[in-house]
């Protein structure tokens, strides 16, 4: 028997046919499937056209362009890590980068509320601020647990050092993911909590904005504690001596300087994710299906990220790699996308964890090409990876046999040599590099063109390097779950998102599934705030689906949407000032599985509807604002695309 702990790295230990192992975590072109006929087997790769993929955009702003200025924040001070939290580095599993750390002023939502002072804005809004500090902290995330929050409220994220570069995102997009995790299955406090971007500084704050009419008491948030990053993640110049806490070994190979594989290092990006406070590193590689939808979707290992809760958490850094062969430097083109995603399939079978990001892959970013078909033994391989966290590394192999794989009691797995049609891994042995902790997750590529496994673990380093790597089958993985989305077998028609402004100064709120719309309300009008997917519809008439019909009010200048053809009939003889605008998406007129109702509200003093998909924030509006005359449910929709 094969017996492994996941990924630290440590070393292999080999006697006879067992070993035990400190596991680490660890084609380019248009697609075309293996057959014409029959299942979708293989994929090649696709590259994202010019132009697509800058959502982060959305939540990025410059202080500039909020018209308000940063409000005096209450500070909080934590102090410096205490060693006993530091030495829980050698744990083991995914690599571990940041640990949790009680915050006691903060516990509840009646200490937070004492602590914001809140300030007026120019058309009633309110801002407040908190600031969180920690001696030697390379970052900090806030996990700040949500009672009860406005739909239309702006939570800001930034550091003091920095002010003018702002994190935004609305109340309705954070109600979002808790729905998302409770509707997976988690009621407890974990899933109601999002945990704020790491700003990289040992300073972070957290401001509030509500909109104009929002009672302050309303607002019940807590802060019970926050993540303390411990690594240094960032990269020392090259004539910096000081090595970084996260250097990995000497002997990794830098991916840059293999220019090969320059299409599928695009698809690989390092993880930070955040579980029980506890921040870790992992590596994930973005896939491609086999219409190159460009839908996002992500692989990496079930060790990694296993529950919904933590797949909100996520976020990743794209081109982290140098610009130049063994530069040392990190490239101008690396970015980060901060908004978690949506965990469609895991299992510790063959640990392999499957997610669709909620942003969007950014700019260059490439869609890895995949191969569902078993490989042979000898099989030249290529694994893509951040060791450490470090810049991308690349190592290079064979597959010398199939193991069966269990996991274990603790951060172990046993394995053992197994035959083809009984082995659920890969065993891998390495010619050239080597993975490390925070390599886990990360695909392993036949020939380097196609992916066909995920790393679970392994004990290879550099002064052990005939040690093995054990990797999940991508067949089998693709056969029991995955191959729901990546064949292309979805319906026709794949639901689109809508997205949602509030406009500060009417309190209206605008909805469009029309990216350039979006994206030209954005730039054109400063009085609407982005608020993120409200749901999903469709953008064209399918089976069973009915128009949704919007009007604009000239008079006021906001919208009006129904899905009631006596409704919109009724508008347009009635209200002259209504102009009709056509049908703006397609949904259903009665519940089906897998939708949800759409709630609507009138404001009786200016006459226009509000909706949400939102169950509690449908019960935050009934509660708070009573000029909101609750209409029952107007049609339903979706809050996932398929």
């Amino acid at each position: 028997m094969l017996r492994k702990s996941w990924r630290g790295c440590s070393a292999f230990v080999i006697a006879l046919t067992a070993f035990t192992v400190v596991g680490c975590g660890g084609g380019e072109g248009s697609m075309s499937a293996a057959n014409s006929v029959g299942p979708v087997l293989k994929v090649d790769g696709w590259q994202q056209p010019a132009g697509v993929g800058q959502q982060q955009s959305l939540h990025i702003r410059m202080r500039s362009s909020l018209q308000m200025h940063a409000p005096a924040p209450a500070k909080i001070t934590l102090g410096p890590l205490a060693q006993e939290k530091l030495a829980q580095e050698t744990s083991g599993g995914p690599r571990l980068v940041g640990v949790a750390r009680t915050s006691p002023k903060s516990l509840s939502g009646a200490a937070v509320g004492g602590l914001l002072k809140w300030q007026e804005g120019a058309y009633g809004n309110a801002v407040a601020a908190i600031s969180y500090s920690a001696e030697g902290a390379h970052g900090l995330r806030l996990g700040v647990l949500i009672e009860s929050l406005p739909g239309s409220a702006a939570l800001r994220v930034y550091s003091q050092e920095k002010p003018e570069v702002v994190f935004q995102i609305s109340g309705q997009e954070i109600l979002q993911r808790i729905q998302t995790n409770m509707q997976a299955g988690d009621k407890t406090d974990a899933a109601r909590t999002w945990w704020t971007p790491d700003m990289g500084t040992q300073e972070a704050t957290l401001e509030i904005e509500l909109p104009a009419g929002t009672p302050k008491d309303a607002l019940r948030i807590a802060i019970p504690s926050v993540s303390h990053i411990f690594a240094d993640l960032s990269v020392q110049a090259e004539d910096e001596m000081q090595a970084k806490i996260n250097e990995s070994q000497a002997c990794e190979q830098d991916a840059t300087c293999d220019d090969t594989y320059a299409n599928q290092r695009n698809a690989v990006a390092r993880m930070v994710f955040t579980s029980n406070g506890s921040s870790y590193l992992c590596t994930g590689t973005l896939l491609n299906d086999a219409t190159s939808s460009g839908i996002p979707y992500f692989l990496t290992a079930n060790h990694c990220i296993s529950s919904q809760t933590v797949a909100s958490t996520l976020q990743t850094d794209w081109f982290y790699r140098s610009p130049t062969c063994n530069s040392r430097t990190l490239s101008s083109a690396s970015t980060k996308r901060y908004n978690g995603g949506k965990l469609l399939y895991n299992s510790s079978s063959n640990d392999v964890s499957f997610l669709k990001l909620n942003d969007e892959a950014p700019v260059g970013a490439f869609f890895a090409g995949w191969d569902a078909t078993k490989q042979g033994i000898s099989t030249s391989v290529v694994g893509l990876h951040h060791p450490a966290g470090d810049l991308l590394k690349l190592s290079l192999g064979h597959i010398t046999s199939f193991l069966a794989c269990t996991p274990g009691t603790g951060n172990t797995f046993q394995c053992g040599t197994a035959g083809e049609d009984t082995g659920n891994f890969y065993r891998v042995n390495w010619m050239r590099g080597t993975t490390e902790g925070g390599s886990s997750g990360s695909a392993l590529f036949k020939g380097g063109s196609h992916v066909i496994g995920t790393l679970y673990g392994g004990s290879s380093s550099c002064t052990t390097s005939a040690a093995p790597e054990v990797y999940g089958r991508f067949d089998l993985a693709y056969e029991a779950g995955l191959k729901e989305w990546l064949s292309g077998q979805l319906p026709v028609g794949t639901r689109a998102p809508v997205y949602r402004f509030f406009n500060i100064k009417t309190g209206a709120h605008f909805f469009t599934p029309n990216p350039a719309e979006r994206d030209y309300v954005k730039t054109t009008y400063h009085d609407f705030s982005y608020e993120g997917i409200a749901f999903y519809a469709y953008a064209a008439a399918q089976n069973g689906e009915s128009p949704v019909f919007r009007f604009f009010n000239m008079n006021s200048g906001s919208h009006f949407y129904t899905i009631s053809l006596a409704e919109r009939d009724m508008v347009q003889s009635t209200y002259p000032q209504f102009k009709y605008e056509g049908a703006a998406w397609y949904a259903q007129t009665t519940a089906t599985e897998g939708s949800v109702p759409m709630h609507r509200f009138f404001k009786n003093s200016t006459g226009t509807h509000f909706y949400t998909v939102n169950t509690t924030e449908k019960d935050f509006v009934i509660a708070n604002y009573p000029d909101f005359r609750y209409e029952g449910v107007a049609y339903h929709a979706w809050i996932a695309t398929q």
